[in-house]
């Protein structure tokens, strides 16, 4: 029996230590690795921030606590803040933390279980940033509340009730995120509930905050109720191995839904010539995907934006905003849909590449749909003169400059994409296909009009700033043929390292 057991934990050492191999042979064999260097060492130091300003939250919380509330317990006002930690743990997570996924279908055709694959995927999410993030609060803490006197049982407990807590929202989030991936705008549901537990909260109508001090203080008297959130943590890891279990299937990618699609011919975008073809192309991709078709859902959000500044008497002397604002409510489509060119057609770029088309006529395509939503945007924002003729100015000056310039920019940009992006996947704070191209697009795009408009305002005045910035777009607008012939030319210098790119997964 002995040996069976030894036997049986060598296995699954075996397959465990091979799945590692694999994924990190995956990740430095991928053309698109070294790309991301610069992007992994910026979040290397924003996760030492984090973890240096959660260390320094732990020392210091004690001494605080007791200098500024002396006549109450740290540890009990600390448990009256854990509901909103928790809360915002979610989510935080919700937005930011992605299910770790592995290349399984080659896996499906060899004899490894589906079990070994799922728990070797569950498992590895344990090993989040966010899981052991809260500890370099937590034990800091702790040991300062052992080095006051607190009963070292109690202490312990408290600690690891608050890390397997903490574990079980990673696998929280994960049932959240299955729940609401197949709804367009899937932020939605975990605002609104979010919202709801603060306001029940907040207005005393369920107190969640003495609920949860109430069950963490109980755990702290009573070391033994640890297995009460521990059953929790089980369950929920258990629900998560059952739902992705089922989905683990050679054709499950190939189960879609039966649906209806209402399709339009687009006569209208045979005005624009060669280049309708194409934009047809971008269209249907846009209203039949997910991913693309955020873009015009954003259209809303970036329209209203400016009613965030102009009706706030703060903004209403700080003119030299006006421009920026100007550039984000009028390009936000170009923005949003042009900063992933060409990575849109990923999934069949080998294929369009193939094909004896005119790789201008393709660029062309882009430039237009881009110019054309900026042209639109502008006259929706034109109800923005009731907050002042100024306004409208700086929005058309805007407009031209995103048409002559961040249109050429932002082409120009999409030759260094390097990421697949799959169009199904949930269209809400999904970051996949971003890289440090588009981290670095906000500096030409955004700043710099500010920059130029800014400098401009300063040294004459607000109407001079305006024409600066619509003569440069004009500029852009005449030389549109030959920044044209510029960009085509380092697409086609890009064109196979981006065929290779796209054919791997990210």
């Amino acid at each position: 029996m002995l040996i069976l057991l030894i036997e049986k934990t060598n296995s699954i050492q075996m397959k465990l230590k091979h799945f590692i191999n694999l994924e990190w042979k995956q990740y430095f064999r991928s053309a698109y690795w070294q790309k991301s260097m610069a992007l992994n060492v910026l979040l290397v130091f924003v996760a030492l921030y984090f973890v240096v300003t959660f260390l320094a939250l732990g020392i210091a919380l004690y001494p605080i606590l007791k200098d500024t509330f002396p006549d109450q317990d740290p540890l009990n006002i600390v448990n009256s803040y854990l509901f909103y930690w928790f809360l915002a743990d979610v989510i935080m997570r919700f937005f930011f933390q992605k299910l770790p996924v592995m290349s399984v279908k080659p896996l499906l055709t060899l004899p490894v279980k589906r079990s070994k694959v799922v728990n070797y995927v569950l498992a590895k999410s344990c090993f989040s940033f966010f899981n052991f993030l809260p500890l370099f609060a937590i034990i800091p803490f702790g040991t300062m509340l052992l080095g006051n006197g607190y009963p070292a049982v109690s202490v312990v407990s408290w600690m690891v009730s608050i890390f397997i807590i903490t574990l079980g929202i990673n696998f929280l989030n994960f049932i959240i995120e299955n729940f609401t991936s197949e709804t367009e705008l899937s932020f939605l549901p975990i605002i609104a509930l979010g919202g709801s537990l603060f306001a029940l909260n907040y207005f005393n109508i369920v107190s969640f905050t003495s609920l949860v001090s109430g069950a963490i203080s109980s755990i702290y008297d009573t070391p033994l109720l640890l297995v009460v959130p521990l059953l929790l943590l089980v369950v929920l890891y258990v629900l998560n191995y059952s739902k992705l279990k089922a989905k683990l299937y050679l054709d499950s990618s190939l189960k879609t839904k039966v649906q209806e699609v209402n399709a339009s011919n687009l006569e209208w975008t045979r005005k624009f010539g060669d280049a309708a073809p194409f934009m047809q192309l971008d269209l249907k991709l846009i209203w039949r995907n997910k991913r693309p078709r955020s873009s015009i859902f954003i259209l809303l959000i970036g329209l209203l934006y400016g009613l965030f500044f102009y009706p706030n008497p703060v903004y209403q002397d700080q003119s030299w905003m006006f421009a920026f604002i100007g550039i984000f409510v009028t390009g936000i489509f170009l923005i949003n849909f042009g900063q992933f060119i060409p990575a849109w057609d990923s999934g069949y770029y080998k294929m369009l590449m193939s094909q004896n088309i005119p790789y201008k006529q393709y660029l062309k395509s882009k430039f237009t749909l881009m110019a054309v939503s900026v042209v639109i945007m502008f006259i929706l924002s034109i109800p923005y003169v009731y907050f002042g003729w100024n306004i409208l100015l700086a929005h058309l000056a805007a407009a031209i400059y995103n048409i002559g310039i961040n249109t050429h920019v932002i082409l120009y940009a999409g030759s260094f994409n390097r990421k697949k992006i799959d169009l199904n996947q949930r269209a809400a704070f999904n970051y996949q296909g971003t890289g440090a191209v588009q981290w670095l697009l906000g500096i030409p795009l955004m700043f710099l009009p500010l920059a130029i408009f800014g400098g401009v305002y300063a040294l004459f005045s607000f109407e001079i700033g305006c024409l600066v910035l619509a003569v440069l777009g004009l500029v852009g607008v005449v030389f549109h043929q030959k920044l044209m012939t510029i960009i085509t030319t380092k697409y086609l210098d890009s064109k196979y390292k981006m065929i290779q790119a796209f054919g791997q997964d990210n």
